[in-house]
């Protein structure tokens, strides 16, 4: 049975927040936005820009805010647009027709979103160039995430970079540009998105209505309102408190707290998110800090109670923060096929467990006392 179209989840919008396209205003990103003003108000506008920086930054919100301001016309130095104006209206409502938007797409056969887009929603894009060049003016394609193309479909975004059409602009998001083709980033032009300051992330936190622990889910989201968010709506900071409980024990591991650590993984995905991202990216994170805490000398403030115990412990020197960030560039890819692949994520999550239990750093470090 075919998914009624308000049944589909956005693979573009953190779950628990509003789509970027709802955003009106871009916070602590006024260099990105200057660049790119300047460009276009010099007459230096390139055909391809890609915006970069860690996820949750603002970087669709930013595509959206140089989307409507281009098919509007505006001429303000900070993309603001009159949200009345008939395009900034049309943009929202993703009716304009002078704009395509690039993600990834539903699979009635499966009954969820595919793991990556594919190269007919570029040739979907390459019919939208063609049969809006008959109209004439500005035309602007999002794709987001620009690192979620497979390769047939990078192929093809690399065909439309090298012969772009007349007055189109493409808006690539990218969280993790090293994941590219070269010739593609050598072809864009880039936008770098910095992550927000702790007293930014704390006030868009509590003007959200956000009653969370606010320095945890800084600390955890890395500067990103998104992911504060997406954390914030998933359960994130108690799913992060699980997994540095279950470690703090190493090298004994509890098996018990780990198959029910793992369990969580699985369910559906939904509009309140997908059960199986939210651990790996709980995973991810985890390691990721453990590596820049070895990298420093010292623990990071703390996103867990015992954390930073737990940083001293098991990642105290550069040694130590080589082998944890081995570690998350390894898991992250097996992450990454494993979803592709369809492979049961408590199963994938478990080994994944085991395999960090069994790092030097943790099987030879002596359980706590404290």
């Amino acid at each position: 049975m075919k998914t009624a179209v308000e049944d589909i989840p956005e693979p573009d919008r953190v779950p628990g927040a509003p789509h970027p396209r709802h955003t009106r205003r871009v916070i602590g990103q006024d260099d990105a936005i200057a660049a790119f003003a300047d460009a276009a108000r010099g007459g230096r506008l390139h055909h391809a820009w890609l915006l970069t920086g860690p996820r949750g930054v603002g970087k669709a919100t930013l595509a959206w805010s140089i989307a409507r301001w281009l098919l509007s016309g505006a001429e303000s130095a900070n993309l603001s647009v009159d949200p009345d104006a008939p395009e900034a209206r049309r943009v929202t409502a993703m009716s304009e027709p002078r704009l395509q938007l690039i993600r990834r797409p539903w699979d009635d056969k499966t009954g969820r979103l595919r793991a990556e887009i594919t190269v007919d929603e570029i040739r979907r894009l390459l019919s939208f160039f063609h049969l809006s060049s008959a109209e004439g003016g500005r035309r602007v394609a999002i794709i987001d995430a620009a690192d979620d193309m497979n390769v047939a479909a990078a192929n093809a975004l690399l065909k439309v970079l090298e012969e772009p059409p007349a007055d189109a602009l493409i808006l690539m998001i990218a969280h993790q540009p090293a994941r590219l083709l070269p010739t593609i980033r050598s072809r864009c032009r880039t936008l770098r998105l910095s992550p927000l300051k702790p007293q930014q992330m704390a006030g868009i936190l509590s003007g959200m209505g956000i009653d969370e622990d606010a320095e945890a889910l800084a600390a955890l989201s890395d500067g990103s309102v998104g992911e504060a968010l997406r954390l914030a709506g998933q359960g994130g900071l108690d799913r992060y408190q699980d997994l540095v409980d279950l470690f703090a024990g190493l090298p004994r591991l509890d098996r018990l707290a780990a198959a029910k650590f793992a369990e969580g993984a699985t369910g559906r995905a939904g509009a309140d998110g997908d059960p199986f991202d939210l651990t790996i990216t709980i995973l991810d994170r985890f390691l990721t800090r453990m590596a820049r805490a070895g990298l420093m000398g010292a623990p990071l403030p703390q996103a867990a109670r015992g954390e930073g115990a737990l940083m001293a412990r098991l990642s105290p020197d550069d040694h130590a923060a080589r082998i944890w960030a081995e570690a998350q560039a390894r898991l992250s890819a097996r992450a990454r096929t494993g979803r592709a692949v369809n492979l049961d994520p408590a199963a994938l999550v478990m080994d994944m467990v085991l395999e960090l239990a069994q790092l030097p750093p943790a099987a030879s470090a002596p359980p706590s006392r404290g």
